[in-house]
């Protein structure tokens, strides 16, 4: 899969990990606060539950980030 610039990033691509995980048949997407977040049934269904995760952080203030940073996976 080809990396690219997300939008408002300028420069070299920064070095990305794998944000899907599959475990005991379901799907999960890991956030950038490094939360797993699913189950799903599908890896479609958790590719479109990153862009509404992401399309909510963005619309949310800071502190909704900040919070998410207690539910870390351990």
């Amino acid at each position: 899969m080809a990396t690219s610039n997300r939008a408002g990033e300028q420069g070299s691509v920064p070095s990305r990990h794998g944000r899907y995980l599959q475990k005991d048949g379901y799907w999960y997407y890991t956030t950038r606060e490094g939360v797993d977040i699913g189950p799903f049934d599908s890896r479609d269904d958790a590719e479109t539950g990153v862009g509404e995760f992401i399309d909510f952080i963005q619309a949310s203030e800071p502190k909704v980030s900040d919070m998410l940073k207690q539910y870390r996976a351990a």
